[in-house]
């Protein structure tokens, strides 16, 4: 990409809270002043970093599609893909941190703990009840596709975890992804503030499929105490 415009590139700050465990103790802030088109997103922005001014800052990144959900951070306070964020959007001077509420590795690399973790606690993957017909496949009704097929299209960037106060305050709490597919798994804990849906960059809602989890729990319990309810 050529950063020119008019023989007056613009120039960018990018504030980056860094951390380098083996030489400090606390993040810190470094600034870089970024010649930049307005085609670049932030991940472009960082990556000129990387090649041409410093190349110690390390970050996650793969695609540059919005695929992968490698490149979550916080960009100027919002749980963010950087790949999704366009220079051309945002001010002259941007600060970029790791995603909130996890635990940092290094710079702008967080831990995935909580994500991989809920995801087995909840066993997320499908069983099946019974087994396949011989040489036959499982089968699914279009309703039953509907149902699922909206959740599956989660790509586990965590920036639902980044943006809901119930990961920041309990630290027991499976998070958002992992919880929209759970069932009874903790699912009272949500408080329904609803920004795990608003970040969420593939429109998945997390909040809601919690709800309908609460409601779900509710019926089934509510039919364990009818008589005749079900078991």
């Amino acid at each position: 990409m050529n950063p020119d415009k008019a023989n007056s590139p613009r120039i960018v700050t990018i504030d980056v809270l860094r951390y380098r465990p083996e030489q400090e103790s606390t993040p810190t802030w470094q600034s870089y002043e970024v010649p930049c088109c307005e085609e670049w997103t932030v991940l472009d922005a960082l990556n000129h970093i990387k090649d041409h001014l410093d190349g110690s800052l390390s970050y996650r990144w793969s695609c540059h599609m919005a695929v992968c959900g490698s490149c979550g951070m916080m960009i100027n306070g919002n749980p963010t893909l950087s790949c999704k964020a366009f220079m051309r959007d945002l001010p002259d001077q941007i600060k970029v941190e790791p995603l909130a509420n996890l635990g940092v590795i290094r710079d702008l690399v967080v831990q995935q703990n909580r994500l991989v973790d809920g995801m087995a606690a909840v066993k997320s993957w499908l069983i099946p009840r019974e087994l396949p017909p011989r040489d036959d496949q499982y089968r699914q009704t279009p309703a039953q596709l509907a149902k699922y097929r909206p959740l599956s299209m989660c790509i586990n960037c965590m920036l639902c975890y980044a943006a809901c106060p119930q990961v920041a305050l309990n630290e027991g709490y499976l998070g958002p992804a992992a919880l929209a597919l759970a069932q009874d798994d903790g699912v009272w804990e949500c408080t329904f503030i609803g920004e795990c849906s608003e970040v969420c960059p593939k429109h998945v809602d997390p909040a809601g499929a919690i709800q309908q989890m609460k409601l779900a729990s509710s019926l089934q319990w509510l039919a364990r105490r009818i008589p005749g309810g079900g078991s």
